[in-house]
């Protein structure tokens, strides 16, 4: 995750969730409130996830369930406010209701935002985000000539966050997978080896370690 003016924006892409992940979770949000880290984004299940074996997506609801009921008291009482992002229509009733327990409980908290992605694409969100400014441009609310990067930004599912700063890949896995294809244009990405459940705070300040020593020059040339 990222520092800078206390707005940094960190992003983990986990994989292989264990009964540890909720306490991954929860670990990683208060270093990085301790750090001065203002928002922080958890992969918690992606679109394609629902793939895998039913076996092993009912292990993975169950461990949604898991942390929404026995995290978020201690997130909420950490000052973190909690936001998910993803599409809804494919979870079970009880986690719909738990999420909109969970976003409602915390909405007035600062110290941290962590945003959970839930069912979550990034081709699918930039697919969406299309469909809804193209609908803006039919209805007449929308001039196609206006549209820019920021008209585009205003329309994610992030559209409350700020840049992502910062990518940390767990698992050995070198790639986004569908992770916030479009705030990831000139994000910092570093690979873990660890598995996300065993994710500790010497990874973390490792990876923020290496993204300190990097320069970012979206684009330009090298100071």
């Amino acid at each position: 995750m990222a520092t800078g003016a206390g707005r940094g924006h960190g992003a983990c892409r986990e994989r292989q969730a264990t009964g540890a992940a909720p306490r991954s979770c929860e670990r990683s949000s208060k270093a990085c409130s301790s750090r001065g880290i203002r928002y922080l984004t958890i992969y918690a299940f992606s679109s394609e996830n629902w793939k895998r074996p039913v076996g092993e997506v009912e292990d993975l609801m169950g461990l949604l369930r898991l942390y929404l009921r026995r995290e978020v008291a201690d997130l909420r009482g950490n000052g973190v406010q909690i936001a998910f992002i993803g599409d809804p229509s494919r979870l079970s009733k009880e986690i719909n209701a738990l999420i909109s327990e969970a976003e409602e409980s915390t909405r007035h908290n600062a110290t941290l935002t962590l945003t959970v992605a839930v069912n979550y694409g990034g081709r699918q969100e930039i697919v969406d985000t299309v469909r809804r400014i193209a609908e803006q441009v039919r209805d007449g609310d929308l001039d196609a000539d206006q549209i820019s990067e920021e008209t585009f930004q205003r329309h994610l599912q992030t559209r409350n966050l700020p840049d992502l700063d910062l990518v940390i890949r767990t698992s050995g896995e070198q790639r986004l997978s569908n992770f916030l294809l479009w705030q990831s244009a000139y994000t910092e990405l570093v690979f873990v080896p660890t598995l996300w459940p065993d994710f500790t705070l010497e990874h973390l300040d490792e990876a923020i370690g290496e993204f300190q020593r990097r320069e970012r020059r979206y684009g330009g040339a090298r100071g």
